[in-house]
């Protein structure tokens, strides 16, 4: 019943050698997951199981997410951290300057319209910043990053893997294996030990669950993977549950609730601007965005639930009782949890 929103998702295998394993590809296989071409890289989308089983496992437990496809920055400079969060708010109207050691910040870059290029996680770490962004604006996001910041400031993409635990019951089992994981709270992140490698974990996800994500060298991914696999709580879930998760949770899509003509006023996310930000006007699109803030969009996105068990899909028109088209569905599934 469940499907992928993104465009990039395609059950054809392409002929070329440039589709891109991640760390646990070989995991995955060995699960039996059903594999899809998802932005470029092989992709598990459901383990044998189903989708609606691994959904209403994340719900009830925990589940285990391969999200290394996503791309990972770091970013430093000789003069400091206070200098690329400086640098940084030119291109984002999130509160940069603000974060504390350790803090995450859910924030996107814009362009001069206002639109959104991407959704992006930034974090602050002991003498750098992390960025995660999605998968299909990874050459976009590098491209934003090296041609804004000064050259005092170095960008790296990392050679990382991403695992996701989500669920009830996350903190329980992670925290077996990393004792101080209790002192993080919700969009904080640490440095911790797992199977013997430094990873850095956040208290953060995409399901509407508590969970962390994980962040681990390449070469050890495997290995920590099979460690929280092997709590009897863990299933491992793919990106079909993932995608009906944050649907139920309300959360945006890239490339559909998302794009370069959606402002984030209009998407909803309002709540990501700071009054500091507001007030200095610094950013990509601030006029229209601050414009719409105060006089409102003349498009919104809402959450819909239609009557008894039709299946309303992405890019579904939305008419009156008249039938005036008032708008368009730019994510739709079947949800689980509520049926």
């Amino acid at each position: 019943c469940v499907r992928l929103s993104e465009n990039q998702v395609s059950q054809e295998r392409p002929v070329n050698s440039s589709l891109k394993p991640t760390p646990l590809c070989s995991l995955h296989k060995t699960l039996g997951a059903r594999m899809a071409v998802f932005a470029g890289f092989d992709m598990p989308i459901n383990y044998p199981t189903g989708i609606i089983t691994e959904h209403h496992h994340c719900r009830a437990a925990a589940s285990l997410f391969d999200v290394s496809h996503m791309s990972q920055f770091c970013i430093r400079s000789s003069n400091g951290c206070a200098e690329i969060a400086a640098a940084l708010e030119l291109m984002v109207p999130g509160d940069i300057q603000g974060l504390r050691l350790g803090q995450l910040r859910y924030t996107m870059f814009t362009n001069n319209q206002g639109g959104v290029i991407d959704d992006v996680i930034v974090a602050r770490v002991a003498n750098h910043f992390h960025l995660i962004g999605n998968a299909s604006r990874s050459k976009t996001d590098k491209k934003i990053l090296c041609d804004k910041l000064p050259a005092s400031i170095s960008v790296k993409q990392l050679d990382r893997a991403l695992i996701a635990l989500q669920g009830p019951k996350a903190e329980e089992i992670l925290v077996r294996h990393v004792p101080k994981l209790p002192a993080l709270n919700f969009m904080y992140g640490n440095k911790f030990e797992l199977a013997g490698t430094q990873c850095w974990v956040s208290r953060s996800g995409y399901t509407g669950e508590d969970g962390f994500e994980i962040s681990v060298p390449a070469n050890q991914a495997v290995e920590v993977a099979e460690l929280i696999l092997d709590e009897e709580e863990v299933k491992p879930a793919g990106l079909g549950a993932r995608d009906s998760l944050r649907l139920e949770a309300g959360l945006c899509l890239y490339g559909h609730d998302l794009t370069e003509t959606i402002t984030p006023i209009e998407a909803g996310l309002q709540w990501t601007i700071s009054r500091r930000r507001r007030a200095q006007k610094n950013f990509p699109g601030a006029h229209k965005i601050l414009h719409q803030l105060i006089e409102g969009p003349e498009q919104q996105r809402i959450g819909l639930q239609p009557a008894g068990n039709i299946l309303v899909r992405a890019g579904a028109k939305i008419n009156d009782t008249n039938g005036n088209n008032i708008g368009t569905v730019t994510s739709g599934g079947f949800g689980p949890t509520i049926g």
